[in-house]
């Protein structure tokens, strides 16, 4: 199922990855409460668990893919590698990150930069993470080849992803809060008029569950797994090289 690549934030004559860029510089201030507030802190376990399915690998290079503020780069430090690079296209998340990462400055580092045009060799890292990734992607399957390309030999990439509930009640309750509520205080409280009109419309067309796990076997991806968080709200693929 090729993805869709009509939803874009803003709509305008620019690029979806202009237009990406130019929605979390806008609200990039207020990301990180907003992530937290909106999800009630389930978010935090969801990075949790997105790490954890790294352990046995014992990943020693790790690249953080769309890292924003850095909030999966720091939950990964719990492996002890000893390097991770975070690389995301929005220079304002990545300063909110920097903030963040001081303490760690020795093992993380955060670079501004294209997700579909990794600027690193082959083979460079261990493991590759994305949180809420690869929805924003201009071309999906190219970003994931991207990361394909600098995962080394037996190599694992563990993607965490919004989804969409099927089971009554969850679906509807998940359906009218994740299209009602959650754009009404993201409005108010980022002032951006689309970034949380967008979330939702982004994952309705988002190739999620065998559709995403499809892509990532045509790309050369082995042993991939699809497991879904909190009755399906959100979604992680692990899948190895």
């Amino acid at each position: 199922m090729p993805q869709k690549t009509n939803v874009t934030p803003y709509g305008s004559e620019n690029s979806k990855k202009e237009q990406v860029a130019e929605m979390f510089n806008n609200i990039a201030a207020q990301y990180d409460f907003l992530n937290h507030f909106l999800s009630l802190g389930i978010d935090r376990i969801w990075r949790r668990k997105t790490i954890q399915s790294l352990a046995a690998i014992q990943p020693q290079a790790i690249l953080d893919v769309a890292t924003g503020t850095a909030d999966l780069a720091l939950e990964a430090l719990k492996l002890q590698p000893k390097r991770i690079v975070g690389i995301d296209i929005s220079k304002d998340m990545l300063a909110k990150g920097q903030e963040k990462i001081k303490p760690y400055a020795d093992v993380i580092s955060l670079q501004l930069g294209d997700s579909e045009n990794l600027p690193f060799h082959e083979a460079d890292f261990d493991a590759v993470t994305v949180a809420f990734g690869v929805r924003n992607f201009e071309n999906l399957e190219k970003g994931l080849s991207e990361m394909y390309r600098v995962l080394r030999k037996g190599g694992r990439v563990a993607i965490l992803e919004f989804s969409r509930p099927h089971n009554f009640p969850v679906k509807q309750i998940f359906n009218f809060y994740f299209k009602n509520i959650l754009p009404t205080i993201g409005k108010f409280v980022s002032k951006d008029n689309r970034a949380y009109t967008y979330l939702p419309e982004s994952v309705a067309v988002f190739p999620e569950g065998k559709d995403f796990c499809d892509i990532l076997l045509n790309i050369g991806f082995k042993n991939i797994q699809c497991k879904t968080l909190t009755f399906g709200i959100s979604t992680l693929y692990i899948a190895d090289k």
